[in-house]
């Protein structure tokens, strides 16, 4: 599916709602476990976008397909440099490019503000989405056993970093 990547929109809410809303319900890739509405959504996207890049994928025939954003990693000031790194795709999308797309997008966008660090959190298990980082150049720097709790089970989550 060709797509084009842009700076995120107020009107994009709803479909990164979806898409979001999706992986909390359906997914242990993150530990949410409420629903988020759209007024929450629209909160966070703009908090985040208005101190870090964030993105969409948007395909003229199938709307927007993904997103990805940077965040406070930890909220220490010692920190600022360093940053989380963020993406999901619309179900069925994974396995086209689309992720790795974003994620080229946002880590350039990441050293043209002089960011430093970028960190993934990934909980297992994702072999896809460690599959992309480690693509992108992220190695495994920690591997925390059984520190989320989702659908009856303890979760292990990994952390990739990548220097900007």
């Amino acid at each position: 599916m060709k797509g084009t990547i842009r700076e995120v929109r107020p009107g994009d809410v709803p479909d990164i709602l979806n898409i979001y809303n999706y992986y909390i319900k359906e997914t242990v890739i993150t530990f949410e476990t409420e629903l988020l509405t759209e007024e929450e959504m629209g909160t966070r996207i703009i908090n985040i976008a208005g101190r870090f890049p964030y993105f969409v994928y948007v395909s003229e025939d199938d709307g927007l397909l993904g997103y990805c954003y940077a965040h406070t990693w930890k909220a220490r000031a010692a920190y600022q440099a360093t940053v989380e790194t963020t993406v999901y795709l619309r179900p069925g999308c994974s396995g086209q490019g689309i992720g790795r797309e974003l994620m080229e997008v946002l880590l350039d966008s990441l050293r043209k503000h002089s960011f430093h660090v970028a960190i993934a959190c990934i909980t297992y298990p994702n072999e896809a989405s460690i599959r992309l980082h480690e693509q992108l150049g992220f190695r495994k720097v920690a591997h925390y056993d059984e520190v989320g709790y989702k659908f009856g089970r303890l979760l292990d989550v990994g952390d990739w970093q990548l220097i900007l």
